[in-house]
């Protein structure tokens, strides 16, 4: 069976017919390389295998790219039923090593493969109906629906990927190998690699909405930027090149090696590249599927420290100042050459090639054969915005400990085939990944951290970690407080508070109780209030007027909260579809949450079942009701029922009275600022429901 390989389609065109069919294929050429994929484990045992300790078993992962469509579809409303509340809500999250990641494999029952296939068999039969019926308009545009397909088939591609390095990093024993992943055999002496000039220039990098092919949110914005000239490899560096580097122990030392780098190598003991296995006679080399002789032609693949130290070992070798190029040279080294055919997008290997395979110019391997990690972490370009139904794809990486990597792999395709992608990984991540070195006196300059401009942290970190306004208390503080009041003698053991957005009532409620577990489905938010956690301290700005905003910064200490953040943790979840991990709380706080939830029926039916006996469920809402948020049929109050006026508090009633008994409501005002002039101001209502 071969591959299909689909190259990028168009969003523009001028015929629906036809490009409802080639998204159709795509779709599905997506769905069926991808499952294709797996069949290189030898049996079902492989799928529940951890093929690293910072990543789920590949069964999460077989899974996991199917329910993102579910997740995706439901919050776009594009459907409104899942498939499987259960299957869905254990492939939900867990995709990146963030701090508040659940790798905790004591909370996951996973399903069987059969399980799990007849599961994807279920999404691809919804989504290919979707295709054929959903409206569509040329061209598509982040307001389309079927943007939220192509996000799924794009984010699919992306695992293909990643899954493949985890492929690789199995037991040989759990793997197989397939003829349509034929890897290149060819083996020679390394060449000599040489320094070659690159002409510097105006680069501009980032893209319009109005570009061709589907992107993701860190692409689109500008920023242009001068570079002075440069030298660069010729070739990427090789495994014979970097097995002197080895010969030279350069892995024992420690001048080579940054701090994080010294920190990452000492902890894992490594003397040689990940995916090189020692023997009594040298290296042989880890395939996706097969162990090789150590072919010391192909690219070596490291992480960034790895190369990092390579490049400071080999600049002190030769008397120059090298160090990997920045994500802005690489276009001037894309620029200069001429990219026709590279090993990339599956069209040629299902492994790496000898790096003097592909010319582009005076250069080899610009594009394809492996990534190139680069010095840039990470970072927003102006105009920076996130989609609205995928905020959480890069902000989380906005924290200067991701490097972006250029010019894609052997098996990137789709969006990551394209020059303007954007991808990054923490620096000790492996990948298909290698590296170029350059000469260069240019000193990059980035802003790093996204939280800085973002309106929304910026209002809700003022809104939970600020100061009161016209003798207001602050909410999240004041919340917490009416919580730890009405829990009086009731046992204070474990609290989970949903919606904790920034994380304030969070470690408010820590005062008292001896655990509390914040969720949010926002991983922005998430990341803040991990932030905190961690470092104790945050900064960001608040808007004053016009382009004016006023620096502030908030810590655990001053507000004598620095013991609390031992006993709180902080993860990401969706409140609809809880994992079943979340059970066996003294207090469930819900602040501000129900009116925002696009199933808040079934949010409620769902509590009482992870409360404790007597257990108090607490929650905090104005009842401002949206359909941009909840459908209306599924709103819990705020209509005309039988011709009576029918409040959320009725609905809640309603809901609420076969578990749980109603002990009080209560006005809780709130204000927010928006500008130095203007407030919002707010009064919710809290309700306060005793588990029967």
């Amino acid at each position: 069976m071969a591959l299909k390989i689909t190259k990028n389609i168009s969003l523009n065109g001028n015929d629906s017919k036809q490009k409802r069919q080639e998204i159709k294929t795509y779709f599905n050429d997506t769905f069926d390389i991808y499952e294709r994929l797996f069949d290189s484990l030898v049996n079902d045992e492989a799928f529940l295998q951890r093929a690293d300790r910072l990543r789920h078993p590949l069964i999460f992962y077989f899974g996991h790219t199917a329910t993102f469509f579910i997740n995706k579809l439901i919050l776009a409303k594009l459907i409104t039923q899942r498939i499987d509340p259960k299957l869905e809500s254990i492939f939900a999250v867990g995709v990146d090593e963030m701090s508040w990641d659940d790798l905790n494999e004591k909370n996951y029952e996973w399903p069987s493969v059969k399980e799990t296939r007849l599961y994807r068999d279920k999404v691809r039969i919804v989504v290919n109906e979707l295709i054929d019926t959903l409206p569509l308009t040329l061209s598509i545009d982040w307001k389309s629906p079927f943007w939220v397909i192509m996000m799924g088939c794009e984010h699919e591609r992306i695992h293909l990927e990643t899954t493949s390095v985890l492929i690789r990093q199995l037991p040989i024993e759990c793997v197989q190998s397939l003829q349509e992943w034929k890897i290149c055999t060819d083996s020679a002496k390394a060449p000599n690699n040489e320094l070659l000039d690159v002409k510097g220039g105006t680069v501009k990098l980032g893209k319009s909405k109005e570009d061709d092919f589907y992107s993701w949110d860190n692409e689109y914005g500008h920023r242009e930027v001068e570079i002075p000239d440069f030298r660069a490899s010729k070739l990427l560096v090789s495994n014979g090149a970097f097995l002197e580097f080895v010969k030279d122990n350069g892995y024992d030392g420690d001048q080579f090696w940054e701090e994080e780098g010294r920190k990452w190598r000492n902890f894992s003991k490594v003397k040689y590249p990940t995916f090189w296995i020692e023997d009594s006679i040298g290296f042989k080399l880890r395939m996706m599927t097969q162990i090789v002789d150590l072919p010391l032609n192909h690219p070596v693949e490291v992480n960034y420290h790895e190369a990092k130290a390579y490049c400071n070992w080999l600049g002190a070798k030769e008397g120059k100042r090298l160090r990997l190029p920045t994500e802005n040279e690489w276009y001037c080294l894309v620029e200069g050459s001429t990219i026709d055919k590279s090993n990339i997008n599956l069209e040629y290997f299902s492994s790496t090639v000898p790096v003097d395979s592909f010319r582009h110019g005076d250069f080899y391997d610009v594009v394809g054969n492996v990534w190139q990690w680069s010095e840039t972490p990470i970072y927003p370009f102006e105009g920076f915005e996130v989609h609205p139904i995928y905020d959480d794809f890069t902000t989380p990486t906005f924290d200067t400990k991701h490097n972006l990597m250029k010019g894609g792999s052997w098996i990137s395709t789709g969006n990551e085939s394209l020059l303007s992608a954007r991808f990054a990984f923490r620096r000790h991540f492996f990948q298909h990944v290698g590296f170029r070195y350059v000469e260069s006196s240019y000193e990059e300059q980035t802003k790093g951290n996204i939280y800085e401009s973002d309106m929304l942290i910026s209002q809700y970190a003022e809104f939970g970690w600020g100061e009161s306004y016209f003798d207001v208390e602050n909410y999240p503080k004041a919340c917490a407080q009416l919580c730890l009041e009405y829990m009086k003698d009731k046992p204070k053991r474990c609290a989970l508070d949903i919606g904790c957005a920034i994380g304030r009532s969070s470690f408010e409620l820590a005062r008292e109780f001896d655990k509390v577990t914040g969720l949010d489905f926002t991983a922005r938010f998430i990341g803040f209030a991990t932030q905190m956690k961690e470092e104790g301290s945050i900064g960001f700005t608040i808007p004053i007027e016009g382009e004016i905003v006023e620096y502030k910064n908030v810590s655990l200490k001053a507000l004598n909260l620095e013991k609390e953040a031992d006993k709180v943790t902080f993860q990401q979840a969706d409140a609809c579809n809880l994992k079943p991990l979340y059970h066996g709380y003294d207090l469930i706080f819900a602040g501000n949450l129900i009116d925002r939830l696009y199933d808040p029926k079934k949010f409620l039916k769902d509590i009482s079942g992870r409360l404790n006996d007597g257990g108090m469920f607490i929650m905090t809402s104005p009842y401002t009701w949206l359909e941009e948020f909840t459908p209306k049929e599924d709103w819990i109050g705020g209509y005309k029922k039988d011709g009576e006026n029918f409040t959320t508090l009725d609905g809640l009633k309603e809901i609420l009275e076969k578990n749980f008994k109603l002990i009080d409501t209560k006005d809780v005002p709130f204000v927010i600022p928006e500008t130095a002039r203007k407030y919002q101001h707010t009064v919710a209502q809290m309700s306060v429901w005793e588990k029967k």
